[in-house]
Order: structure tokens, then sequence, then C-alpha cells
């Protein structure tokens, strides 16, 4: 087997309350020095932890984003509020969960109007950017400067709106937003201090790497997930959930082209859009491609998909071919994004602004890279209900530190104003972080963290509705339409397959977590 530089492949208790968790530039720019630091919340689009080294590095060698751990701290038990695009972001911006800053799911529109980070730090004297994925359908509020791709974005030669103005840009989509990302850094208004926010595309589907990258991972049989043939006993809402890796299509997710395929075949395709009208999303982000980009495509996936072809797979043959394209295209996106991670970090290096710069790397939520059979996200079970969350800043943060208590992304907003010494609004409902990195153990931490999925029945997936409270061991998930409940003890079943609700032993534990979650909704002012 080969490997790329990249890659690395290595063939009760009784419940008695919800306990605390432990916690290079010839000519650099001329800087004048704030006393309040910079800000950079970078964030990538469905970024599982385990395809980022400093979580995990069986899949991958992620340098770039490893970097900000290694200078920085780290965190182990960080979650979403909201398992699903746009409304995590609105999570962020705003401090509140879904409920109340009004954006439950993808078919929702951002209010704008209300309360920001962004809009505080603004008006407190940062100069504020926004640079690239935006996703919330409203136009940006806040920014002295924004430009960001069109709704989902495109993987190559990519449209994006700056200031209102739509422009093509070509070249490749992760490239371009750190290139458009330390152009506004140069130009920005050097005598207040910035924040930015740089929101990249990859790794979301359909995971087209950069024509630079096709070539990773050649070889390579990526670990299969050991709850990749789940049969989702005792869990019906999984069961009823359409996000297997065999539900994808041949065409959009698989990359095969016409006559690589049979026509007619269901192979790879869930019904959720029309064959047809999947082949053309296909063709138009192929036919964005510059003649040098479509000619390196295929001369990388036609042979290969050739072969598939030739193989005419069914069954578990078919789910794992489909797997090792699906993780393999998924890990080359994420090359690009850590590449590009490091080149803005450099930047910031090389012009004596990194160490007074707040650097903070997250996703939108998690993404399942093979467990229980799945891609995609929205569940409460850990691979989508986790992010990444890393922090760099060394004048208060030790290098290579790490905090293992329950932290959620409606802290982002709270953490960065506090950092950037403004009060934070009442109305957020997150904390600010900064007790956990001056304080190991401070003593008015949470001890649970709250969950709620909303996007049902319309939308993708056929994931029914959802919330949940999660405790450093135990995790009660309530699918109140189906009148259904799930329980987990993570500390023995940490792969989420066995279903508890109904076993008489924990009975006392679910009893009590029901508790707990009517009053953490109460503290939260949930409504349904």
């Amino acid at each position: 087997m080969k490997i790329s530089q990249y890659a690395k492949v290595f063939i009760s208790v009784e419940f008695a309350g919800l306990s605390l968790m432990s916690c290079t530039s010839n000519q650099p720019e001329k800087v004048i020095e704030s006393k309040r630091p910079n800000i950079i919340l970078m964030m990538s689009d469905d970024h599982a932890q385990k395809a980022i080294s400093a979580y995990d590095s069986t899949l991958i060698n992620t340098p770039g984003i490893d970097r900000i751990a290694n200078e920085g701290m780290l965190f182990t038990n960080s979650f979403v509020a909201n398992s699903i695009c746009a409304p995590s972001r609105a999570v962020m911006l705003t401090g509140k969960h879904s409920h109340l800053n009004g954006l439950r799911d993808n078919q929702d529109v951002f209010d704008g109007s209300q309360v920001t980070f962004p809009k505080l730090l603004q008006s407190t004297g940062y100069y504020t950017t926004l640079i690239g994925k935006w996703h919330l359908k409203s136009e940006p509020t806040g920014f002295n400067f924004w430009k960001i791709l069109n709704d989902q974005g495109e993987y190559y030669n990519p449209d994006f709106i700056e200031m209102g103005d739509t422009v093509l840009s070509n070249g490749y989509v992760s490239d371009l937003i750190t290139d458009y990302a330390i152009q506004s850094l140069k130009n920005r208004d050097k005598s207040k201090p910035f924040c930015m926010i740089y929101n990249h595309k990859a790794p979301h589907r359909s995971w087209m790497p950069d024509t630079t990258d096709l070539y990773l991972f050649e070889d390579v049989e990526f670990p299969v997930p050991e709850t990749f043939f789940d049969d989702y006993k005792g869990r019906k809402a999984a069961e009823l959930a359409d996000m297997r890796i065999t539900d994808m299509y041949l065409t959009w997710d698989m990359k095969l082209q016409p006559g690589e395929y049979e026509k007619e075949s269901t192979r790879g395709g869930s019904g959720q859009t029309p064959f047809k009208e999947v082949e053309e999303y296909a063709k138009a982000w192929l036919d964005r491609m510059s003649p040098e980009q479509r000619k390196a495509w295929d001369d990388y996936y036609k042979p290969r998909n050739n072969v598939f072809t030739e193989l005419n797979l069914t069954g578990k043959e078919l789910a794992l071919w489909m797997y090792q394209r699906y993780i393999s295209d998924y890990l080359k996106c994420v090359v690009s994004v850590d590449r590009n991670i490091n080149r803005l970090l450099d930047y910031l290096e090389e012009n004596q602004i990194l160490d007074n710069t707040i650097i903070i790397y997250t996703s939108d939520q998690g993404f399942y890279l093979g467990e229980h059979g799945w891609y995609d996200k929205r569940f409460m079970y850990e691979e989508s209900f986790r992010t990444p969350l890393l922090i760099r800043y060394p004048k208060e943060i030790k290098a290579g530190s790490t905090c293992d208590n329950l932290v959620q992304n409606i802290d982002y907003a709270p953490t960065i104003l506090d950092l950037a010494n403004i009060n934070i609004p009442d109305e957020m409902q997150g904390k600010s972080l900064r007790p956990l990195w001056q304080n190991n153990e401070p003593a008015q931490w949470r001890n649970a963290l709250y969950y709620h999925y909303y996007e049902y029945p319309y939308g993708w997936h056929n994931v029914n509705k959802h919330d949940g409270i999660r405790t450093d061991r135990y995790k009660l998930i309530d699918f109140y339409e189906m009148e259904i409940f799930e329980l987990y003890d993570l500390r023995t079943d940490p792969n989420e397959m066995n279903n508890l609700s109904d076993d008489p032993d924990y009975q006392t534990i679910k009893d009590s977590l029901k508790i707990e979650l009517d009053k953490i909704r109460d503290y939260y002012n949930v409504v349904f």
C-alpha cells in the first residue's frame, strides 16, 4: 500500500446529577499596535473531527490546522446546537439557539437586524470583513467589507458577490477564498483592530478536489468504520433516514459521467431528487471548468470510472467501493482547506500580526465519514453533533493545551466579545470560553448541553425532528413527533449502537435525564 504524505492508514452506575467535566516577507506591513486583539474566525463546512490529525491521525495529516492546536488549545468536547449548515452559522453569529435567532432550518432566512458579534465589534471600532461562504439568504450586516459565495457556491470558477455585485472568479474555491482574505487584510483600515470571518466551502458535498490534489491517496484503502454495516436495530429514526452512502448519486457524488453508468440504474440514487435533475447538476458543475481543468479532471476520473463500470458491483461490494471514492474525495478537499489555512497563517506571521490575532478554527458541524453507513449530518449522534474547535492566542493560551469541558457553538460570540473587551448582551445564551484557559476547573461551567434539529419533513435525508440533552456520560434524545426516546451510555457504548431507553436497568437514569431535559428547555426558553 502506498501512503500519501497526507494519509496515515492503520491496516451501571446510579445517576446522581449532571457532573462537571475537567476541562516570509522582506517588507512586513507597518502595524499600528492595538490594545485589543485582532480576530479571525475560520470555518469550514462539514468538517468531521476525525478528519483533523490533531484529533485523530488515522485518516489524514493536517499540518495547517494542527498548527493552531500545537500553538493554542484544542477542545475535545466541542459540539453544535443544531447540526445543519445555515442554522449553525446563525448560532455562531448570535450566540443564541435556533428557536431564538429565528433560523431553525435551511428554508429560513437569517434576520440580519438582530444583534450579532460582528455588529458589536464594528460599532466599537473594529474593521470587520466576511470572506467566503455565507449561505444565510439575507445580505450580510455588520461588515465593513464582504465578498461571499453565491448560495452554496461552486468548487471551480465560482461566482462571488462583493458588496452586492456578482462577479465570476477563475480558480479553485479554497484558493480564491484565501486570496480574497489576504487581499482584504492588505486593504483594511490599519488604524483599527480587525475581525475577519473566513468561511470555506469545502469539504461540503459533492467533494470536488482541486486538480492539484486529484492523485493524492492513490492505492490507499481507507479503514472502514466498524459501524459501516449498521442494521439500526432499536433506532427507528436512524433506520428511516436516507443518508446512507449507497443513497449517493453515481453522477453528482461519485463523479461518473454519461456512458459510465446504467442510465436507469437506481444504484447510488435514493430518489430524493429526480435522477435527470441530478445529472444536470453534475453537468453544470463540470461545465464551469476551464479546458485545462476539465482535461485534468477527465484524465484522473475516466480511467478509474471505466474500471468501476467493468466490475459491475452490487451489494456490499458496491457500498465499499462508494465509501472509498467518497472518503478519498472528501479528504482531498480537506487537504486544500488545510493548505490554505497554513497560507493565511504564514501571511499573518510574515507581517508580524499573528501573535496579536486570535485564531479560531471550527466547522458548522461534524459529518459522517461512513459511520453507521452514512454521510451528511443532522442527527444528535456524536459524529455530527461534535465539531472541531481550536483556538490560538499566545497572549493568554498556553501552546499545546487541551480542554475537556462541554462547549458549544453558542459560546463563540460571547467569547469573541469578551476577548475584545465588549459587554456580552444578556440575550446571548452562550458563555465566554475564556475562563476555561484561565482556570482549568471553573466553578460555574455547564454540566450539560442542549440540541435541537428541526428540518422535517421537507428538505433532504428524512431525519425526524428531535431535541435532547448530553452530559459527560449520557445522552437522551427525544424524537418528539415520533414519540420515541433514545438513551445512550457513552462510556460503555461510544458508537451509540445500543438504545437503552427501554432497558429496565436504566429507567432511573432515563427519568432523571427527562427531568433535566425539561429544565434545560426552560433555561433556554425553548419553544416547539
